[in-house]
């Protein structure tokens, strides 16, 4: 048993996954605090470029 443990406490690999978990955790907080800015000058800018492609095409 004493065995097991020294061997389970030496084992890094669980700190690795951990590591990635995390730093994927922070992006996902970023995006998230990102779109939450940016939703309505995105929306605009998208509903804008769509009235503006609408309007060509009937132009043409």
């Amino acid at each position: 048993m004493q065995a097991f443990l020294k061997a389970f406490l030496r084992d890094e690999r669980g700190v690795s996954a951990m590591e990635y978990v995390v730093l994927a955790g922070i992006i996902v907080i970023a995006l998230g605090a990102m779109a939450a800015t940016f939703n309505t000058n995105i929306s605009a800018m998208f509903t804008n470029l769509f009235t503006q492609v609408t309007t060509s095409q009937n132009k043409a």
